[in-house]
């Protein structure tokens, strides 16, 4: 049974893991000071909030996300990160993960949740395009 819960600071290990997965899979590497810091924001849970999901005792995904201002509208939330365990996949802990997020940004009166993916990344797209719409947007970026 797949449970969704905060992290808490016996979670930090395991956390890691999965978020050095996720990069991993992004082809990224971070500083050990981000993971830190990052870790530190989300146990304050003030600006950036985490999640998780539990198989029993064990993190088996992870989730960060935040809220943020809309010119045109209410509040909207930012799903930025998810990421599943290679062993836990196919069993609903992504899907679970993304129902908790829309209920968190329900709950802070946002008028939706979005989110990114790489064109590439077909295994999650199969699934976000169950839970939600594909948008005809197209992302730009500066990188400094």
């Amino acid at each position: 049974m797949i449970e969704i819960s905060p992290l808490g600071p016996a979670d930090r290990v395991r956390w890691q893991e999965l978020f050095e997965g996720y990069n991993t899979f992004y082809e990224r590497t971070l500083p050990q000071e981000t993971y830190d810091e990052k870790w530190q924001a989300f146990q304050e849970d003030k600006t950036i909030h985490a999640l998780c999901a539990r198989d029993g005792d064990t993190v088996v995904g992870i989730t960060h996300f935040f809220r943020h201002p809309s010119t045109s509208g209410p509040d909207v939330c930012y799903l930025q990160d998810l990421f599943t365990a290679p062993e836990a996949r196919g069993r609903g802990v992504g899907r679970a993960l993304i129902e908790a997020v829309a209920e968190w940004a329900k709950r802070q009166d946002c008028c939706r949740v979005y989110w990114h993916t790489s064109e590439w990344n077909e295994t999650a797209r199969r699934l976000y395009d169950q839970v939600a719409e594909k948008t005809p947007f197209v992302t730009y970026r500066i990188v400094f």
